[in-house]
């Protein structure tokens, strides 16, 4: 158990030093890397939480582009103040195809009333 534990604390420690060896300096936060360096070889574990934690900027999401339709990338997150789900985006369509189909039939039977109007008018 023990040395399952040595082993990911070495893996922890060498992934943060290689993070930040390999980091520019614009990408480490708050402190220079030698510090950071530093701070994760004298405390190990609780260094390398920081790093990760605090340290480290973490890049924007590059935009790989999309495939096929280009609504298939779109994310809640990407439209501010919108939280809907798929299935409340469906229900406001069906409600919107019926309400639609609902004012054609009103439309054309207004239609239909004004024909016979004006056929009773004419006789």
């Amino acid at each position: 158990m023990y040395a399952v534990l040595s082993v990911v604390l070495l893996v922890v420690v060498i992934g943060a030093l290689a993070d930040i060896i390999t980091r520019q300096d614009g990408q480490v936060k708050h402190l220079p890397k030698l510090v950071w360096v530093l701070l994760v070889v004298l405390l190990p574990l609780v260094g390398s939480i920081l790093w990760f934690a605090v340290g480290r900027e973490y890049d924007t999401p590059v935009d790989r582009g999309t495939f096929g339709d280009p609504r298939r990338s779109e994310r809640p997150d990407d439209q501010v103040g919108r939280a809907r789900t798929t299935e409340q985006e469906l229900a406001d369509l069906d409600r919107e195809i019926e309400y639609h189909s609902k004012q054609a039939e009103i439309d054309r039977l207004e239609a239909l009333l004004h024909e016979r109007r004006q056929d009773d008018e004419a006789r």
